[in-house]
């Protein structure tokens, strides 16, 4: 078959063929019918930050992806060839402590499809039937790949209610503008976000951004707080970008006794006023990591079929598999023109 693999620990990939898969009992054959790129696909493209560690070449890579039931596993059940799914990119073990507690998304054992295992950068793909979210019909199907990273943003929001409640979004990368969807879904009034790029700024108006302030200008805190018309600070703050001025100013512009969600890694150590911006002012700080499985894929799920969130809109590019240069080149553009970037098989 065909796919985008990495031959050798070096930046860049290449498209071609590779070995068929031989399924394993417990996995499903499965038929690509989207892929989308994810900013942690970046470091393994490139070989930067965490992926020459953690990378294992030669491989494929990708974990936002959806497809068909080509084929399944003799130990599987509730999948039948034809099935339309979604995958969940972390694979739980279901046995250690956290899985056994209704924390498989911290699975002591996790390991990720498109990282620690071949992914969906190809015209088919091996997933752990425990890792399929079946759908009911092929009302998603053009979006099916994004429902894992939607996922993470209904996460960051939903961790708590946020209905009635003020929300500050920093970052608008997709898993921001997802947040600023779901928010506005939910009931978050204001919702500001913090974004120096004009052509995000305006998709966030577009999903229902109240105000859009640039990180760039001086006094950046007054002016979020400003925007939002919220002197003590806001409700909710949703870290999105993982930029250290970004975690300062997220933990500044929470209100006392107020929560933030953290989503976004930092490319370094980040040093905190841990006394004054988290003790003394009582905040809750919830780290983000994934979805909730499948809590989470519940939520997500309703939200789209019930047309409370379209997320259609944010996609902005798509290509053919062959022309994964030019895809990542998109994603890599210092103007960041793009929301979400696919692929098609």
């Amino acid at each position: 078959m065909k796919a985008v693999h990495k031959s050798k620990p070096a930046p860049g990939a290449e498209y071609g063929l590779v070995d068929d898969i031989v399924l394993k009992p417990d996995e499903l054959l499965v038929k690509v019918h989207r892929a989308s790129i994810c900013g942690s696909d970046l470091p393994i493209y490139n070989w930067t930050a965490w992926a020459p560690k953690r990378f294992k070449t030669p491989s494929t890579f990708g974990h936002e992806f959806c497809g068909t039931v080509e084929e399944v596993g003799k130990g599987t059940r509730d999948f039948k060839k034809g099935d339309f799914i979604s995958v969940e990119s972390h694979i739980f073990c279901g046995l250690c402590y956290q899985c056994r507690n209704g924390q498989r998304h911290v699975c002591h054992q996790v390991k990720i499809i498109g990282v620690d295992c071949p992914g969906g950068f190809a015209e088919y793909a091996a997933v752990p039937a425990r890792c399929a979210w079946k759908h009911k019909d092929d009302t998603l199907k053009d979006i099916g790949s994004l429902l894992e990273p939607f996922g993470n943003a209904v996460y960051s929001v939903l961790a708590e209610d946020v209905s009635c409640k003020s929300m500050l979004v920093m970052g608008c990368g997709p898993q921001g503008l997802f947040s600023v969807a779901v928010g506005k879904a939910s009931g978050a009034d204001p919702i500001v976000v913090v974004e120096g790029s004009k052509y995000r700024a305006e998709l966030a108006r577009k999903m229902g951004a109240t105000a859009v302030v640039d990180p760039d200008e001086i006094n950046s805190l007054d002016h979020a707080l400003k925007a939002g018309d919220v002197p003590d600070g806001y409700d909710v703050v949703v870290e999105m970008s993982g930029a250290t001025t970004a975690i300062e100013l997220a933990l500044k512009a929470v209100r006392m006794g107020g929560r933030v969600s953290a989503f976004g890694i930092p490319p370094r150590r980040v040093e905190i006023d841990w006394a004054n911006d988290v003790i003394f002012k009582g905040i809750r700080v919830y780290g983000i990591v994934g979805r909730q499985i499948f809590e989470t894929w519940y939520k997500t799920d309703h939200l789209l079929r019930s047309g409370q969130v379209d997320i259609r809109p944010l996609i902005t590019h798509t290509f053919p598999l062959k022309d994964f240069e030019k895809a990542f080149a998109t994603m890599s553009s210092p103007e960041r023109k793009c929301g979400k970037v696919l692929l098609v098989p």
